[in-house]
């Protein structure tokens, strides 16, 4: 496949190698000095996009990416507010996108066993549930997308929460959760990849379910997996549809 890459930070850069492993060609390569002069026909020769830019950026790229039929994956997060509408104009325009918080196996089996754990505890409502997430310095969303997947798996199987509500630690603003809000406390501590903890506390004990990332080669790896999935597809997906974990 011939790959466009939007946005070339320490991510763009590790899918770029893991591209160009798997024998794919990177067709062009989009950062913020030239994403100003990005048109729809720059894009027309390539065969997919992965998407690795800013919150800001993001859905200006999934329009460009609409505008020249180009099938798209998108790891940014930070623009879900937005999904329902990208998603009728993705079907209604008979376009391609997959998008993920997390393209990781082992997240995406950290989010599977999330949900089932969720609604093992459930009838067990002395259980309290907190998210806890550690990103490095640099990431420019709280919570994370992950985080935010987590939480959501979390209120999809519980009788007693509803929403959740982020509290960043260090923040002025100190966050005093009800118990039908799911607390997501996100920290930053200089380069650390990421690091996502279920809390289940009751009186007598606490449950901890926990996934570190030791670097982020496999979110890269994991993305261009996904795009090899996605390339000869239409339609609007999620990461967790590439993987089937009830086999």
């Amino acid at each position: 496949m011939k790959i466009v890459i939007l946005g070339y930070g320490k991510m763009g850069q590790m899918i770029e190698k893991f591209a160009l492993k798997r024998g794919h060609e990177i067709a062009l390569i989009v950062d913020s000095e030239n994403r100003d002069g990005l048109i729809a026909e720059n894009l027309v020769d390539a065969d997919i996009a992965i998407d690795f830019s800013t919150p800001e950026a993001a859905l200006g790229n999934i329009s460009l990416c609409f505008e020249a039929n180009l099938p798209l994956v998108v790891g940014t997060t930070g623009w879900y507010d937005h999904i329902e509408e990208v998603k009728e104009t993705c079907l209604e325009a008979d376009q391609s996108l997959l998008y993920g918080s997390n393209f990781s196996i082992g997240v995406n089996l950290f989010f599977h066993i999330n949900k089932l754990l969720a609604k093992a505890i459930a009838p067990y409502q002395q259980y309290d549930v907190q998210v806890e997430e550690i990103h490095h310095i640099h990431k420019l969303d709280a919570p994370s997308g992950t985080a935010i997947t987590i939480a959501e798996g979390i209120i999809d199987n519980s009788e007693i929460k509803k929403t959740w509500v982020n509290q960043v630690v260090g923040a002025e603003e100190e966050i005093v959760n009800q118990p039908h809000e799911l607390l997501i406390e996100s920290l930053r501590i200089e380069e650390v990849p990421g690091t996502h903890t279920v809390l289940y506390s009751s009186e007598v004990d606490q449950i901890e379910f926990k996934h570190t990332a030791h670097n982020r080669e496999g979110f890269a790896l994991g993305a261009v997996i996904a795009a090899e999935w996605l390339y000869g597809k239409k339609g609007f997906y999620q990461v967790t549809e590439i993987f089937d974990f009830n086999k």
